[in-house]
């Protein structure tokens, strides 16, 4: 298993208006020691340029899409701007693709239809375009999608998923890969408003049935997927509670597995403010 490693996983990066606001946050946290930024690649054509823009106003920290869809972007214009940024800031970008989710596909006028089989041709086309597998990752959950991981990018990037499901994608992509989990947290000692905040976020993932199918191989039911999540669920995926709590949260990730952990502090469903207080504390706990 790879160096441990804290990152980040913030949808202010892409949310946030102001470029200056975002590469000041950014630095922010390359100062604070985390590893990476990651964040949602959109679903426009192409890949958003704040992720170039983060990387040439920081020094050395790394920066990940989590995801660009393969519906939305195709794997030409994807290659050639991840190309373009290793060619700028070598080994600090890191490419992660998904196939998203039916209702985002189909809402947009596409029909999303044999997913796997649309990865594996993207992973072709990727091939093609000369981007090597290495700087490349999959939003991966079930067992085949954790094997192709395996076979043909450097690794896995779990989103919204327990430690349990941590631990068998490790088993899945073997030793050699990168694992690395987006884990969201609520930074707040009150356990009422904590689950509350942690329940606003599970949500809207509850009712995107790749992430319950997956929940439902581990034990969870209808019923933990009622009301914004049970309260067995929310302690399952989202830790809560002061700073020392969640780095407790996260570091079941770790034993069972992970290389990184991508926080993703949840802030009430606002975006468009970065909470830098929160990542302080965690720095303080967790690197």
């Amino acid at each position: 298993m790879a160096q441990r490693l804290v990152s980040v996983w913030q949808p202010f990066f892409l949310a946030s208006e102001s470029q200056s606001a975002a590469v000041e946050a950014a630095t922010e946290l390359e100062e604070l020691g985390y590893s990476r930024i990651w964040f949602s690649g959109g679903f426009g054509e192409n890949v958003a340029p704040r992720f170039r823009e983060i990387l040439d106003g920081t020094k050395h920290i790394g920066v990940a899409s989590g995801i660009v869809s393969i519906w939305h972007s195709s794997p030409s214009e994807v290659a050639e701007f991840a190309q373009d940024a290793e060619r700028a800031h070598p080994g600090r970008f890191l490419l992660g693709v998904g196939a998203s989710h039916a209702v985002v596909v189909e809402g947009s006028g596409t029909s999303y239809r044999r997913p796997y089989t649309r990865m594996v041709e993207y992973l072709d086309g990727l091939d093609a375009a000369g981007l090597p597998a290495e700087r490349r990752i999959l939003a991966a959950l079930g067992p085949r999608m954790l094997e192709l991981a395996r076979d043909r990018s450097a690794g896995a990037h779990p989103y919204f998923a327990p430690a349990e499901h941590t631990a068998e994608a490790r088993a899945a992509i073997g030793p050699d890969r990168l694992l690395a989990p987006e884990v969201a947290v609520v930074v707040d000692p009150d356990p009422t408003t904590a689950r509350a905040t942690a329940r606003q976020y599970a949500s809207r993932y509850l009712a995107l049935p790749n992430y319950t199918n997956n929940l439902r191989r581990f034990g969870f039911t209808d019923e933990d997927f009622a009301g914004g999540g049970s309260d067995r669920l929310i302690d399952a995926l989202i830790p809560c509670g002061g700073a020392e709590e969640v780095a407790a949260g996260l570091e079941k990730h770790y034993q069972a597995g992970a290389d990184e952990v991508a926080i993703q502090v949840l802030n009430g469903g606002d975006d468009m403010t970065f909470p830098a207080d929160s990542f302080r504390a965690l720095a303080a706990a967790v690197i």
